[in-house]
């Protein structure tokens, strides 16, 4: 599944910011993909957690390859030792069987998801214990095809925008917000054309 409004987003974006412009030739032909389904998505976000788009690729293959159906069922249902043993750290293996026992406890209800903005959506996914905010955001992204979510806490993003927008110095968050007004409201579109241009690999979840 692609968001309806990347073309119109990617136009939108090279004619507001000339060094948007230039990233998004350099990709043309490129899109962000929603794998279409909540609980993957959420998992892969956990796994990816403070690691790289490399190193989280490669835990997660691992992990396809012990359970070839990832379900909410088939994680609770596996071993820990056996998910560890996929590269997955003690905490982030708690944290997948807490996702999972709240899709098979059906706290975490698809339902309603698509009648709440952001804000309210992030509040509901960080009630799960290791779902903090840029989980939630990444979730937003590429689940819900949101189209205006700026990761402030990402670390790729951080970088794009010091290596594309500051001459490769460290910018916060204040600094961050303000690069990004002309980008609204394709701010989850710019976000992840930056990632892009850092990594060889799209960024998936």
């Amino acid at each position: 599944m692609t968001p309806k409004y990347w073309k119109q987003a990617a136009t939108d974006l090279a004619a507001s910011d000339r060094t948007m412009q230039q990233i998004i030739q350099k990709f043309d032909g490129d899109i962000l993909n929603s794998r279409g389904d909540a609980f993957t998505t959420l998992a892969r976000s956990i796994v990816g957690q403070q690691i790289s788009v490399k190193a989280a690729e490669s835990v997660w293959q691992k992990t396809l390859t012990t359970v070839p159906d990832i379900t909410p069922l088939s994680i609770a249902h596996t071993e820990s030792d056996l998910l560890r043993s996929c590269g997955l750290s003690h905490r982030k293996t708690i944290y997948l069987k807490d996702l999972a026992q709240h899709f098979i406890d059906g706290v975490l209800n698809e339902t309603h998801w698509n009648r709440m903005d952001d804000e309210a959506l992030i509040i509901q996914l960080t009630q799960v214990k290791g779902i903090g905010r840029w989980t939630a955001e990444m979730f937003l992204i590429f689940h819900m095809l949101r189209p205006d979510v700026l990761p402030l806490d990402d670390a790729g993003l951080q970088r794009a925008i010091s290596q594309h927008y500051n001459d490769s110095q460290p910018v916060d968050k204040k600094v961050m917000r303000e690069l990004a007004k002309p980008w609204q409201p394709w701010r989850s579109v710019a976000t992840w054309y930056l990632w892009r241009s850092l990594d060889p690999l799209p960024v998936e979840y």
